[in-house]
């Protein structure tokens, strides 16, 4: 019987011991050594982990990637909640709407990206055309989406939430219909307003969901890299540049790999720590 186990379990600890395992496994030698895009150069051991908690661009990196997680996530949460009750609410055309809220999340990002930009575009962008149109601002005036440092992380926020709240808007509609109807019911009975129901029995019922949610966007934003480089290429400056970008730039541009793996390494550990909280709350959900 072992034997018959063993062979159906064979596959995928191959395939995950080659693509998954040891690509870490890698990566941590290459962090200890001198490495370039020829190959390995010379052993440095702990060099390339002391030379990046100086390094004021790795900082800076970091915290860019924080701050987008700060925009982000409350905003993407709050936004596929809100899609989800509407979504939830009985209507002839509650499976379009549930349709249309989910379809942007199956587009690539560099069709995201070729949206954001003809949209933000001075001059001829649509997004400037019609806040003309509707005199939010007056003529002559153009705002720069994609060059002023405010706008940019505005564009890049907005982008990335309405870009990805598909599936967490999903697990909300999915928690919202496990809600028994006999409690909505009897808060009618007793009278109790639309806000007070959201409030006393909506939110508190799922806030493991929103926990899950709200975990799992942490995750999601702090490996932002596709919009950012293709929208604004994490400029002006360097002030939206992602740390996963400067990773990306370190070993690429600058050929140096063990500096990179070894930055790499920092973010996935930020990562194991929210990873290991998600699986916490996942298993209490269960």
């Amino acid at each position: 019987m072992w034997f018959i186990v063993i062979w159906f379990i064979l596959p995928f600890t191959l395939l995950y011991s080659v693509f998954t395992i040891w690509p870490v496994i890698q990566g941590a030698i290459v962090s200890l050594h001198r490495w370039g895009l020829m190959g390995k150069q010379g052993w440095v051991g702990l060099e390339n982990y002391q030379k990046f908690l100086g390094d004021r661009f790795f900082w800076q990196a970091m915290q860019n990637t924080a701050l987008f997680v700060v925009m982000t996530v409350p905003l993407l949460v709050v936004s596929a909640f809100f899609l989800a009750m509407l979504a939830n609410r009985p209507s002839r055309v509650k499976r379009f709407l549930r349709a249309s809220y989910y379809l942007p999340s199956i587009l690539s990002v560099s069709v995201i990206s070729f949206i954001t930009i003809y949209m933000a575009s001075p001059y001829m962008g649509f997004l400037n055309q019609l806040l003309h149109s509707l005199h939010i601002i007056p003529a002559g005036i153009e705002p720069m989406w994609l060059s002023k440092t405010s706008l940019v992380r505005i564009t890049l926020v907005v982008t990335t939430v309405w870009w990805t709240l598909g599936f967490s808007m999903l697990l909300f509609l999915s928690a919202l219909q496990d809600i028994p109807e006999q409690l909505y019911e009897a808060a009618k009975i007793d009278g109790a307003s639309a806000w007070r129901v959201l409030f006393s029995i909506t939110i508190p019922i799922l806030g493991q969901t929103f926990a899950l949610v709200t975990f799992l966007q942490i995750i999601a934003s702090f490996k932002v890299f596709g919009q950012i480089y293709l929208i604004s290429g994490g400029g002006p400056g360097t002030v939206t540049r992602p740390i996963i970008q400067y990773i990306y730039t370190t070993a690429f541009t600058k050929n140096n790999l063990g500096y990179a793996s070894a930055m790499s390494y920092a973010l996935f550990l930020i990562l194991i720590v929210f990873s290991l909280i998600q699986l916490r709350i996942q298993n209490k959900k269960d």
